[in-house]
């Protein structure tokens, strides 16, 4: 038996350019990992028999993204083994956070190599695509400027802050966020230099700073009363901004003594996680 990380992502902006005829939507964003992880733990079976069980949370065999990545897996590759997968959660579900995305990307880093696949990065990348826009950023394991249906992915490195987020325990449903007639589909497609400094570091407070960036998911989340008061909370202390489809708001820190004097202070409606930026994925 053996244990991979499967680490969160923050959004740094999220905008929607535009919409595929196949209904798909056309996005750009920057995706920066953050030091909390689930845990994965795989035990290869001789029969390819595929199950998945998680600590603290109950989802269906039918909607589980690790076992459709291991199955995905086996249909390209055509292995007869099968694998236990044991799932400690950590990363909360519907925050934003791409908890699900990243448990798929790392089963298929650490199913190929138990099962001994051979396939390349760029390969489990493209595959990935079929688990959801989060999984080939997770499989890529670099922070990413993504744009496309999250299939293009341009590694950049990023300043590696220490953040506050701010989880109030609701959970939001990414596909009935995506359909909400509210959502802005047509923002104004920007360039990559936009964010970068002299130095070729992308800048958070440049990024917080630029009028023109932000989540287009907001608006719509905040109509939820628990968001709207991390929100307002949030904010009291530093610049609060949404990851994903919601529902976790996070805020940059200059060091890892205000983030934790911040989530110390924490309303108790509300879960508190101080993390770390980082550029490099530990799944990877």
């Amino acid at each position: 038996m053996r244990t991979w990380p499967a680490p969160a992502k923050l959004n740094l902006f999220l905008h929607i350019v535009g919409q595929r005829e196949d209904g798909y939507h056309l996005i750009q964003t920057v995706i920066q990992f953050v030091d909390l992880c689930d845990q994965l733990t795989f035990k290869v079976r001789a029969d390819d028999n595929i199950n998945c069980t998680y600590t603290s949370v109950n989802i269906s065999p039918e909607t589980d993204l690790c076992i459709k990545a291991a199955q995905l897996l086996q249909n390209q590759t055509g292995k007869k083994q099968g694998a236990d997968i044991y799932v400690e959660k950590v990363i909360p579900l519907g925050a934003g956070l791409g908890g699900g995305s990243s448990d798929a990307a790392t089963t298929l880093l650490a199913l190929n190599e138990l099962w001994d696949c051979k396939m390349s990065i760029l390969d489990l990348e493209q595959l990935s695509i079929e688990l959801g826009a989060d999984v080939p950023v997770f499989v890529r394991g670099h922070s990413c400027w993504v744009e496309g249906i999250g299939e293009q992915l341009t590694p950049v490195e990023l300043q590696e802050y220490w953040f506050v987020v701010i989880f109030p325990n609701v959970h939001l449903n990414t596909r009935e966020m995506f359909a909400d007639e509210e959502l802005t589909r047509n923002c104004r497609p920007l360039k990559i230099r936009d964010f970068f400094s002299a130095n070729g570091l992308m800048s958070f407070g440049k990024l917080a700073d630029f009028e023109a960036t932000q989540n287009v998911f907001e608006k719509i989340a905040r109509r939820q009363c628990a968001v709207e008061r991390a929100f307002q909370w949030l904010n009291s202390h530093a610049t609060a901004r949404l990851t994903g489809s919601g529902s976790a708001v996070f805020a940059h820190c200059q060091s890892k003594q205000q983030a934790d004097v911040i989530a110390e202070s924490c309303a108790n409606e509300f879960t508190a996680y101080v993390v770390k930026g980082l550029n490099q994925s530990p799944a990877v």
